[in-house]
């Protein structure tokens, strides 16, 4: 007779108190996200009132970090944890992460604090070496689909390369031309990445939802928003509108497909589609800026606060409760922070755009509601991402 077998499981539960920043990539380079952008918006602010000098140009010094600082550790720290799922393999945690996240906190650092040939050194080194573990692991797995997310980091190292080059006068070169072009790709991996994840989201969230796709709409709106952004960044003049246009108008379809109406009631799923809108939205204001209706700042805010830092608050939130074992829903915390950032791109965009002698008072309030979001964030999360899994599970 077979006896039944009453030993314990093999796999050991991990307690709910163990320290595990290092755990996976989204753990540390979340955190250290949330932080800069909860401090650096309002240092802008004061620097752009003039109670600050920088250790470059106020506005280059803005966007890069806003790009190369918090944008790129939230792509990265997204990137390599979506990378073991896509793959199966192991991307980097304890020592190695650790380092990774040193590099980038150096990187800050330089850029906050120096000047000159050393800080760019400093600075550049994150994109590469992270762009290097990712592409490991695609490629040691043959994930071609994945391939061009993953060059994503090669190329925003060259943008990054660009800018550096351009401050420091090596090459006669617009810094700000370097920081478009960065936000471009940016752009453009939010709509590839939204694409795929959005409407599924919005499937599994809202039952019986009917949505509307089409691949070549998916295709036209990718392509057509890449080739319009390469063009406003290289300010390559009457081209640039049309196809800023054409653009917008694709994107609109796109997310008008996944009905964005039906997840009204779901937090957690509507702040990645009224994020997304804003990139219709910036394409439609960049093209109005090509043909000298609006200042350009209008399109760059939509995109970078409306678009990107919509997207990552609701991604920062979705990836972290679902990869920390807990229940995917956005409490009142999280949804007082998708309202603060998107209140904080209407404001921003709106005093540019009908009230330009405001742009001071604007340039205030956006900044106060952009890090208050980002404080909710630290505060609800900092726990979740520091502690082990809530269901005792590695990761």
């Amino acid at each position: 007779m077979a006896l039944i077998p009453l030993e314990e499981p093999t796999t050991k539960r991990i307690p709910p108190e163990t320290f595990s920043l290092w755990a996976l990539a989204f753990r540390p380079l979340y955190l250290l996200a949330a932080i800069l952008a909860a401090v650096a918006i309002p240092v802008w602010a004061v620097a752009f009132s003039g109670g600050l000098e920088l250790p470059i140009p106020g506005i280059w010094w803005h966007a890069h970090e806003m790009i190369f600082g918090f944008a790129v550790a939230v792509i990265i720290g997204f990137l390599l944890t979506a990378g073991r799922n896509w793959t199966g393999l192991d991307t980097p945690t304890d020592g190695l992460l650790a380092m990774l996240a040193a590099l980038w906190l150096a990187g800050r650092l330089a850029m906050a604090f120096g000047s000159g040939a050393w800080v760019a050194v400093v600075d550049l080194a994150f994109l590469p070496i992270a762009a290097a573990l990712m592409l490991r692991v695609l490629i040691k797995a043959k994930s071609k689909r994945n391939y061009f997310v993953g060059m994503l980091p090669v190329m925003l190292a060259l943008a990054n390369l660009l800018f550096h080059l351009a401050v420091l006068e090596v090459i006669a070169f617009d810094p700000l031309m370097a920081m478009h072009l960065a936000l471009g790709l940016i752009i453009v991996l939010e709509s590839v990445i939204g694409g795929r994840v959005i409407p599924m989201f919005t499937a599994n969230a809202v039952r019986n939802i009917k949505q509307w796709r089409k691949a070549w709409v998916d295709w036209a709106a990718v392509i057509l928003t890449g080739v319009a952004l390469l063009l406003w960044a290289a300010a390559a003049g009457a081209w640039a509108a049309p196809v800023s246009i054409a653009a917008a108008l694709a994107q609109a379809l796109r997310v008008g497909g996944w009905n964005p109406w039906a997840t009204r009631k779901t937090p957690l799923v509507w702040i990645l589609h009224l994020s997304y809108m804003w990139i219709p939205t910036g394409l439609a204001l960049i093209a109005l800026a090509q043909l000298g209706v609006l200042p350009r700042t209008a399109g760059v805010h939509a995109l970078a606060i409306g678009a990107t830092g919509g997207l990552i608050i609701g991604m920062m939130t979705r990836t972290a409760l679902g990869h920390t074992g807990r229940m995917l829903a956005a409490g009142p915390i999280e949804t007082a922070a998708y309202v603060l950032v998107q209140l904080a791109a209407v404001t921003r965009v709106l005093t540019v755009v009908a009230i330009p002698a405001a742009v001071l008072a604007g340039v205030h309030a956006a900044a106060t509601l952009w890090a208050l979001g980002f404080a909710l964030y630290l505060w609800r999360y900092t726990p979740f991402l520091l502690r082990a899994r809530a269901d005792g599970k590695a990761g």
